[in-house]
């Protein structure tokens, strides 16, 4: 299947190119020429479908013509080894499910995130598609939090690559740090005096620079990367056969490519109601679809770190799956934004209530359902709990009291590693100088 740049569509390339080159020439990015759709043979049947028989279905309806069915199962069973269960608030209650306040728990991977879903897909479809090339791969990322984790996990001694990752200085939580500088070996932490978006804007122009990309055989494992979302959108489709009638996801949203990914997911067939974009105070998606104009801004720093986004790069395929049209994109998708307060606050009473502990990102999430549901009674939510609530132990703390969320012994064994990052500004000419200097 060809691929093309949202910014100009003449301009189309091979999967290797789109996945391994990661972003256009022109800072457009990459989509399929043709979205697939899957057989109606496969939704008379989804019910009884494990994560990872969904995962072949999904997987191969986007790189079938070009990766071997049998490869395609390889890469998702190595990369699913985990599941993603649809929860009441209550851990008491279990599906079947009539509608009401649910949540898709997507943390139970390696690091404790939805990131793992796609940076472990990533990690081994790039290893088929490099399968034949003697030279390094260097896999630059941004985070603003899970991604980096995520990402170094599954790469860490994979051979023939190495890992960059950029972090903005204190823009993550401690123990998302310790994830991201405590593995040493193939991976490597830049930690940039700025911004999250500061981190992309760098990873953007490692890849706009002439030669640069061919250089040092460079690619990226952020969402940028159109591998990184096909896979994110499995966990939808196997969520939605969970439940009786389409679902409205409720998506806490950043950089957008979880959101995108449930896009692709409808339009492969996801039987699906809306979905709602939730935002912390980063809300220039949730502004845009109440009737103003696209404005990036600044990122604002909350206690939900990951959604810190101020210029979501996914608008733009958000915008493509759409023609342009802000009216199409608010018929499928509604905004939602919180505060750091109200966030808080939902933390508590959802934990008061019903014993289940949020994460500050899923916590923005279920405020937005719950204000949904007041609008449209009877329909059935679907929070994406997108991250371990252990991540963010000190607001834990600061909001249950210490002691109330216990931490995985995975992610406890960090605390005592020492941290190993270079610091370096915020601005091209310094990464670049590093990326040169430790090409070797």
């Amino acid at each position: 299947m060809p691929y093309h740049s949202t910014n100009d569509p003449s301009h189309r390339v091979d999967l290797r190119t789109a996945v391994l080159r990661s972003l256009p020439p022109d800072n457009g990015l990459y989509m399929p020429d043709e979205l697939p759709v899957l057989p109606p043979e496969f939704g008379a049947g989804r019910r009884g479908r494990s994560l990872r028989e969904t995962g072949v279905a999904v997987a191969g309806a986007f790189f079938g013509d070009e990766v071997p069915q049998t490869d395609i199962e390889a890469i998702v069973a190595e990369s699913l080894t985990f599941d993603a269960p649809v929860c009441g608030l209550d851990p008491c209650q279990d599906p079947p499910l009539s509608p009401r306040d649910l949540v898709l728990e997507l943390f139970h991977g390696p690091t404790l995130a939805f990131k793992d879903f796609g940076a472990r897909f990533m990690a081994r479809l790039m290893a088929w598609l490099t399968r034949d090339d003697d030279r390094p791969l260097t896999v630059l990322v941004a985070t603003s939090g899970d991604t980096g984790g995520a990402v170094a996990s599954a790469f860490h001694n994979v051979p023939g690559t190495r890992v960059v990752i950029l972090y903005p200085e204190g823009g993550v939580s401690g123990l998302q740090e310790k994830q991201l500088t405590t593995l040493g070996g193939n991976i490597t932490a830049l930690e940039v005096a700025g911004s999250f978006d500061d981190c992309q804007r760098l990873v953007k122009s490692a890849f706009l620079e002439p030669g640069l990309g061919e250089r040092l055989n460079l690619t990226s494992a952020n969402s940028i990367n159109l591998s990184r979302l096909v896979p994110q959108a499995i966990y939808y489709i196997h969520a939605a056969a969970q439940v009786d009638g389409p679902p409205v996801f409720v998506v806490p949203s950043g950089n957008f490519g979880n959101l995108t990914a449930g896009l692709l997911a409808a339009r492969l067939g996801l039987p699906v109601a809306g979905f709602v974009a939730a935002t912390n105070a980063n809300d220039v998606v949730p502004a845009y679809l109440a009737g103003g104009n696209y404005e990036p801004r600044p990122s604002i720093p909350t206690i939900s770190n990951a959604m810190d986004v101020g210029a979501p790069s996914n608008f733009a395929r958000m915008m493509a799956l759409f023609g342009g049209s802000r009216e199409r994109m608010r018929d499928q998708i509604q905004g939602a934004a919180h505060s750091d307060g109200e966030t808080r606050a939902a933390i508590r009473g959802v934990f008061d209530a019903t014993g289940r502990v949020l994460c500050p990102h899923t916590a923005v999430g279920w405020l937005a359902a719950r204000d949904y549901r007041a609008t449209h009674p009877g329909t059935t939510t679907i929070t994406l709990a997108t991250a371990h609530p252990s991540k963010f132990i000190d607001t834990m703390d600061a909001v249950l009291g210490p002691g109330v969320v216990e931490i995985p012994a995975r992610l406890a064994r960090l605390a005592n590693l020492e941290k190993c990052a270079a610091r370096i500004p915020s601005d091209w000419p310094a990464l670049r100088d590093w990326l040169l200097g430790n090409a070797d």
